[in-house]
């Protein structure tokens, strides 16, 4: 295993991305049609924040008191924005940054995603899962 590779090697570039204008009921939707668990929300170009499934589904459950299941998710869904559920202090790494050293900042922090931003461009997107993927690979 050479620690030197970058993650650019690794990095999901064709992303999938929210915009503060969408809604949580298209974010559910694209989080289940390309089956992933991340998404960066941006404006332009640019990171302003991060979703995850798991943030998605921590409001749905922290709001069913008294719905019917049937309607719980756009009751739910309606009452929060795509900026309110964010996760907005993002941890961004460069296109070269050493796959060893996004394996690191993963392990020791509590999130599976990384943005990978070239001069302020969201670029691509770094998981748990690409890393792991990567090492399987190198045994």
């Amino acid at each position: 295993m050479r620690a030197e590779i970058s993650v650019s090697s690794i990095m999901t570039k064709n992303l999938i991305a929210l915009t503060r204008s969408d809604d949580l009921e298209r974010a559910e939707l694209l989080f289940k049609r390309y089956k992933i668990r991340h998404m960066p929300v941006v404006s332009g170009e640019t990171i302003i924040g991060m979703l995850s499934y798991t943030d998605l589904m921590r409001i749905s459950y922290a709001e069913t008191s008294s719905v019917k299941e049937d309607r719980l998710e756009t009751v739910v869904y309606n009452n929060f924005t795509i900026e309110q559920v964010m996760q907005k202090d993002v941890v961004t790494i460069s296109a070269n940054t050493p796959i060893k050293e996004a394996a690191k900042i993963l392990a020791e922090r509590e999130f599976h995603a990384l943005p990978v931003v070239e001069d302020s461009t969201l670029v691509g997107i770094v998981t748990t899962t690409d890393l792991l993927k990567y090492f399987i690979k190198q045994f």
